[in-house]
């Protein structure tokens, strides 16, 4: 069985509501399955800058969207014993096919036959038979840039995630794309919008950087919250505390946040010891320096305990549902 496909205990049905849940990468995948227990109505918005791996060859070779994340989070939301699930999840091992996996280019050849990537999206919903929606951040082809805390340019997904050095900030070439219409009307919508968890820089800003959606984050009447990474991501966030998580999306869309989720528990040493081997650590919680940038801060026991790192998709989907 995949690991992207694991259950979770089912959430009561008085804490569903309508959610608009925005990320990309591995982060978003994890939070959907816990969340799809409990919400009405739920919505994943994707980020379309990966360029890497079979993602990248994708799109390079097909001119079409990046399809890696989207399908993670469609495996997400289908049933956790699902064959076809699995099968999205399948990666071939050998030959030209190596490194795809088989819900990559699923969605590679819907997009030639139903005639767009959003239609191709909606129809592998059908054949998973998925519990809410899946939708991209825009339909436009764009390229992450960043320009790194000395001074350095780098472009791509892939670049910009390199090295040690942390991001000072990120733009999207073309500037301005335009938001996907029914995106915008899910944040709009949603008396719950979520921002992460996921890499700052090249999953959470990103969305940011595409107008329509910044401007119906700012301007929905429901409640934002932003999920902070437990540990920092080398390339992106060296240094960074929580507060300068926050700090980098309210630059980007003042007023974006209403309060922000961090980790409060003791981690496995011999985990922090392996990260730290990697150039992390945990992100540090200064509650006054978050108070100042005008949040609330939800602290909560919400990291999984093993090998990696990672959020716990039925606890912090609990935590979103009673106090997000």
């Amino acid at each position: 069985m995949s690991d992207l496909i694991v259950p979770v205990t089912p959430l009561p049905e008085t804490r569903a509501r309508r959610i608009a849940a925005l990320g990309g990468g591995t982060g978003l995948a994890a939070l959907l399955r816990g969340l799809k227990q409990g919400a009405r109505h739920l919505t994943a918005i994707v980020t379309v800058g990966d360029d890497g791996g079979s993602s990248g060859r994708l799109r390079e070779e097909l001119g079409m969207l990046p399809p890696g994340d989207i399908r993670n989070c469609l495996v997400a939301l289908a049933d956790d014993e699902s064959l076809m699930g699995r099968l999205f999840q399948y990666r071939f091992s050998g030959g030209d096919l190596s490194g795809h996996s088989f819900g990559n280019l699923f969605l590679a050849a819907m997009t030639e036959v139903a005639g767009g990537f959003d239609t191709a999206i909606e129809e592998s919903s059908h054949v998973l038979k998925i519990g809410g929606n899946v939708m991209p951040s825009t339909l436009e082809t764009v390229r992450l840039w960043a320009e790194k805390a000395d001074g350095a340019r780098v472009c791509g997904e892939t670049s910009i995630s390199a090295g040690e050095v942390a991001c000072r900030r990120m733009w999207l070439e073309p500037m301005s794309p335009e938001a996907h219409r029914p995106a915008v009307e899910a944040i709009s919508g949603a008396d719950l919008v979520v921002l992460g968890p996921g890499s700052l820089f090249t999953s959470v800003l990103p969305h940011l950087a595409v107008p329509g959606l910044a401007r119906a984050i700012t301007e929905s009447s429901g409640r934002r919250v932003y999920i902070c990474n437990v540990m920092t991501q080398p390339g992106e966030t060296t240094g960074f505390d929580a507060a300068d998580h926050v700090a980098a999306i309210l630059d980007a869309a003042p007023g974006s946040v209403d309060a922000v989720v961090v980790h409060d528990g003791d981690l496995p040493q011999h985990a922090i010891d392996r990260y730290a081997q990697e150039g992390q650590e945990p992100v540090g919680v200064d509650r006054r320096r978050l108070e100042k940038l005008g949040v609330e801060v939800i602290a909560a026991d919400i990291a999984q305990r093993g090998r990696e790192v990672r959020h716990d998709p039925a606890t912090l989907a609990e935590v979103l549902l009673s106090r997000g």
